[in-house]
């Protein structure tokens, strides 16, 4: 996977655990979840609407297209799945969240649909 396509992931996984967590995506919230400065957020929201990933209000709320939304969707369930794994193998669960960002874009996707059917066989147990 390509870089940009990481970043892609990245801005649009941190914008849906956003509106998870309090309803509604900022840019300035987006910032701070990734640990970046606003100028980069105000850069990547410009690249994210014109790739018809997401829209903004009147008032810079930001929200997901469908297609936006569907992405992140699935990169972060592939974070919250591999977080899971990490942590059910002995990862400290800070440690586990990092790994499984780094993780998420480069997995292919016959071993995550393993893992995940794994997970699950595992859990029904």
């Amino acid at each position: 996977m390509e870089k940009n396509e990481k970043t892609v992931e990245d801005y649009l996984e941190a914008m849906l655990m956003i509106q998870e967590k309090q309803g509604y995506i900022r840019s300035i919230d987006v910032a701070e979840q990734l640990s970046v400065k606003k100028p980069s957020v105000t850069y990547a929201t410009k690249r994210l609407k014109e790739k018809g990933y997401i829209t903004m209000d009147a008032d810079n709320l930001i929200s997901f297209t469908e297609a936006g939304f569907a992405i992140a969707s699935q990169t972060y369930e592939r974070h919250k799945l591999l977080t899971k794994v990490f942590t059910m193998l002995g990862v400290s669960e800070d440690n586990a969240r990092k790994d499984a960002c780094r993780v998420e874009h480069d997995l292919s996707e016959e071993t995550y649909r393993a893992l995940a059917a794994h997970l699950k066989e595992y859990e029904s147990k």
